[in-house]
């Protein structure tokens, strides 16, 4: 059924259609992420054969995605909102190390470590958020800041500490199970908690009017300011949330691997806004959709774990999952114009 909206002009009516139409999914924000999605599970169904998709072989890029996941959603709205944050870099490891330390070397209670590793991530955030708002200097640049100044003191005090860049870890069986488990040998914790995470996700950007807010300050933040959005609030509250899920997933991977190191963490910075821009978000921000940037972190993960199931070279690797993904972005970028010089037809 479909529903018509009459704007009184001379001679003239204007007709909009609400029912469904193959166009209308072809002009949504993930409509790109998602056909690059069934492009690269399909090629690498074809040349992985089924131990790509067996569930050992899932289990693989599905891990990745879910520890990626967590951190690439925050990403994405950062960059709808206009802004970015690259000390995740870093605030990884910081939450590793910081249960590793409180409840590992110290054998403080596992709890205590993971409100210790969580408030890192908080108060990480509220600076980055803090110094952006107030200064007015590009998050770029202060994230940049953030990233090498937590990641120097991270190892300094590490080794003050322990005298060591490694610590290891005994969870408790209860934050195990949660936080640090295997489902099935295979399947990480991790995937359950990305897709609560995705689903929470979609409801506060979709269907409530922060989300509306987020997108107003990636059009024009000074218009979104007089049009009565807490753009500053919420900025802080963006780069609060992108700190804070860092550090959750460095204290699961602590957890789950038994021990934290200070130099992991890195590789999230480029391969997080690799799977935003997939999802379909525009770096310049005001475009995007959390379905489309979950499309994104899963066709990254399949492409970046994916080569290891065919028989290509693996010195082809890079060349290769640079190729998939410049046709994803490509892709994704058809889709968005289309989105955006549509316009109605009249009647």
């Amino acid at each position: 059924m479909s529903r018509s909206v009459a704007l009184q002009k001379p001679n003239e009516a204007i007709t909009v259609s609400s029912g469904f139409s193959i166009g209308k999914l072809l002009r949504r924000p993930e409509a790109g992420a998602f056909l690059g999605l069934v492009a690269v599970f399909v090629f690498f169904t074809i040349f992985g054969g089924l131990s790509f998709i067996m569930p050992a072989g899932a289990a693989s890029w599905l891990n990745v995605a879910a520890n990626l996941g967590i951190v690439t959603i925050p990403i994405g709205l950062l960059m709808i909102a206009g802004e970015l944050d690259i000390s995740i870099g870093s605030m990884i490891p910081a939450g590793s190390m910081t249960i590793a330390i409180v409840s590992g070397h110290y054998d403080a209670p596992i709890w205590l470590g993971i409100a210790a590793s969580l408030s890192v991530g908080l108060i990480v955030g509220l600076v980055n958020g803090v110094l952006v708002v107030r200064t007015a200097v590009p998050s770029l640049i202060v994230t940049l800041g953030t990233l090498f100044a937590v990641a120097g003191f991270v190892l300094g005090l590490s080794v003050l500490i322990t005298g060591t860049t490694s610590v290891a870890l005994t969870a408790a069986p209860a934050a195990k199970l949660l936080f640090g488990s295997y489902l099935g040998g295979t399947f990480q914790i991790m995937i359950f908690w990305w897709l609560a995470l995705s689903g929470l996700y979609i409801f506060f950007v979709h269907y409530s009017p922060y989300g509306n807010w987020i997108f107003a300050m990636g059009g024009d933040k000074t218009s979104a300011r007089n049009a009565g959005i807490p753009t500053d609030r919420l900025t802080i509250f963006l780069f609060v949330l992108s700190s804070t899920s860092a550090a959750f997933v460095g204290m699961c991977q602590a957890i789950l691997f038994n021990s934290a190191q200070v130099s992991a963490g890195m590789s999230f910075i480029f391969n997080s806004i690799i799977s935003v821009v997939v999802g379909g978000v525009l770096l310049t921000g005001g475009f995007g959709s959390i379905i489309g940037i979950f499309f994104g972190t899963i066709t990254f993960a399949i492409v970046n774990q994916g080569i290891y199931f065919t028989s290509f070279d693996r010195n082809w690797s890079s060349l290769i999952i640079g190729v998939m993904l410049l046709f994803a972005v490509l892709m994704n970028n058809t889709f968005r114009r289309m989105a955006l010089t549509y316009s109605p037809k009249k009647k």
